[in-house]
């Protein structure tokens, strides 16, 4: 059996990859695209090499510790705003847990002195359910929701991923899911709408596209060693303060998670266009 693979998906904006299809928004076509086809593919969903589990970190929870999903059958969270359209709150997906997964974690980071905890309330928020009703719409792979922590934090994060990674041996996958190229919500929102030739879209096209080179220079890299150093001085990488304000890094925290279980496997990425910039997907030990 392979060793599982690591990704850190771009998982796009709140309920819109699934309610925004209804509404005939189709800002995250190119997104949702990559969803369906692209991230199945690199986990061999419907082949014999396909993942028994799956390990899913979200940035929408920021416990003191990380803290794990132990339950059989977690509900669904929706985590929405009240502005979202009503549709939100009616997102329905059914997979169930794995408790045994959940064990192993707890004590792979007990093992790394990571004061993990595991949690049998929370329900899985939408950094899982909204991605995974596009990736596996069958539900037919278990998977255990992962925190982050509630700083910035790289080496804290990694360290997490450097636990995580032997769970790969028992073909366990990892996911990250996230917006690790571009967080800011009020730039977002405005080049949602904005003119894709005009002056603003081009302007942080290209500041995206600067960040996205010097990230992947550091993540994509088959040195560990590398990838930790560099994750550690990321504030110092072009426009990071723009493409995550200071305080407000969590969506790019499931990707540090990621870097650290890739452990020696060297990655790859891909691209989708959003709000008219592009927008990085990340992975690892495919194939």
């Amino acid at each position: 059996m392979p060793r599982a693979p690591v990704i850190c998906i771009t998982h796009g904006g709140g309920p819109m990859p699934i309610v925004g299809p209804m509404l005939g928004d189709k800002g995250h076509s190119e997104l949702n695209t990559s969803l369906q086809t692209r991230i199945p593919s690199l986990l061999k969903l419907g082949t014999p090499d396909m993942p028994r589990a799956i390990v899913v970190i979200t940035p929408h929870w920021r416990p003191d510790f990380p803290t794990i999903t132990a339950t059989a059958e977690p509900p669904l969270y929706h985590d929405f705003e009240p502005s979202h359209p009503p549709q939100s709150f009616e997102i329905e997906y059914k997979a169930s847990g794995a408790p045994d997964v959940a064990e192993a974690i707890y004590e792979a980071f007990k093992e790394a002195g990571l004061e993990p905890v595991k949690d049998t309330e929370r329900g899985w928020d939408h950094g899982i359910f909204v991605p995974f009703i596009l990736i596996n719409p069958k539900g037919d792979i278990p998977l255990v929701q992962l925190s982050i922590l509630p700083d910035d934090d790289p080496i804290k994060h990694f360290k997490m991923g450097r636990a995580l990674a032997k769970l790969r041996d028992d073909n366990v996958a990892i996911l990250g899911s996230g917006f690790a190229s571009f967080h800011n919500g009020s730039v977002q929102r405005s080049l949602y709408f904005a003119d894709p030739q005009g002056e603003e879209v081009q302007l942080w096209r290209g500041r995206v596209g600067e960040w996205n080179k010097a990230l992947a220079d550091v993540v994509l890299s088959g040195d560990p060693r590398h990838r930790e150093e560099g994750l550690q001085r990321w504030r110092e990488l072009p426009h990071s303060f723009d493409m995550h304000p200071d305080g407000e890094a969590e969506h790019l925290m499931p990707l540090m998670v990621c870097a650290g279980a890739a452990d020696h496997d060297r990655g790859d990425q891909f691209s989708d266009n959003f709000g008219g910039v592009e927008v990085a997907s990340h992975y690892w030990g495919v194939g």
